[in-house]
């Protein structure tokens, strides 16, 4: 695999250092409670810089183009500042990505066959990307079609633009109520519930009401050898334990393990790992 286009350079008072392919960028960390191992001036040489204490805005974004592409866990991407801050990717699922993709490849090779994956609020695709270029076909959902459209990109600079994959825009719930009356079935399921989200026709989502639901209807659309399920999100307080305790309910009876752990950005030896959210991962017994 070739090396990352990423790297977190520091981290602390709130804050983190990232280097993404050419370009710097300082932006907030909530949970970077520890002192800064770089000096001020470090920090002061990013190309730009995102600030929520200014009232979200970011300073001298103009030194970033409109758009450029880096390579993470082997998958391209398109790159660019948006209004809150992100840029189109989270690099601390580097590790789900290429834990995706070689379980589904080896998965592909068992069975003779591609697997059928589904990821849910898929955003720009990294986890759809991993799968498919694992040998899956995958069904792409997101309530936004600015982000679908950006996953498309992502898939065109990958050579996956003929692969088989559904783009769909539409709300979570509303899609999964029609796959199950539909009888449609996937081995895999991904998510990445948001804290709060909206859907097309203004639906709600809040994850603390409708994650159990969200897991419940997965739980239905599975086939009767059904080989992952992963669960990720950034919500304060769903801790690794707190992921492991909801997906393992909704796993209950299918066999198998569940097992978490926090998802880090990370660097050289000498920068500290900074945490960005936990992660669950139920898997078929092999």
């Amino acid at each position: 695999m070739t090396p990352d286009d990423y790297v977190l350079l520091d981290s602390g008072d709130g804050r983190k250092l990232e280097r993404f392919g050419k370009y710097v960028l300082a932006r907030p960390c909530s949970q970077a409670v520890w002192q800064p191992s770089l000096p001020q001036s470090a920090w002061e040489q990013a190309h730009a810089a995102f600030d929520r204490a200014d009232g979200n805005q970011w300073h001298n974004r103009g030194a970033l183009p409109s758009a450029w592409t880096i390579r993470i866990a082997d998958i391209a991407f398109k790159l660019s500042g948006t209004d809150f801050g992100h840029l189109g990717i989270f690099p601390e699922q580097r590790e789900q990505w290429q834990w995706i993709r070689e379980t589904v490849r080896r998965a592909c090779e068992t069975r003779g066959r591609a697997v059928q994956v589904l990821n849910l609020f898929a955003y720009s695709g990294g986890a759809t990307l991993a799968a498919a270029l694992g040998g899956a076909e995958v069904c792409h959902l997101d309530a936004s079609k600015g982000m679908v459209q950006w996953a498309r990109e992502n898939a065109a600079f990958n050579g996956l633009q003929q692969h088989p994959v559904r783009w769909i825009a539409d709300d979570a719930h509303t899609f999964l109520c029609r796959e199950v009356r539909r009888e449609r079935r996937y081995d895999a399921i991904i998510l990445d519930p948001p804290t709060f989200g909206r859907g097309q026709n203004n639906e709600m989502y809040k994850i603390e009401r409708d994650l159990p639901e969200t897991l419940r209807l997965c739980r239905q659309l599975l086939t009767p050898t059904p080989l992952f399920i992963l669960l990720s999100a950034h919500t304060p307080g769903y801790s690794p334990v707190v992921l492991q305790n909801v997906l393992g309910q909704a796993a209950d009876g299918l066999g198998g393990t569940t097992a978490s752990g926090e998802m880090l950005l990370t660097g050289a030896e000498s920068v500290l790992p900074t945490p960005s959210g936990a992660y669950a991962r139920w898997t078929a017994a092999q």
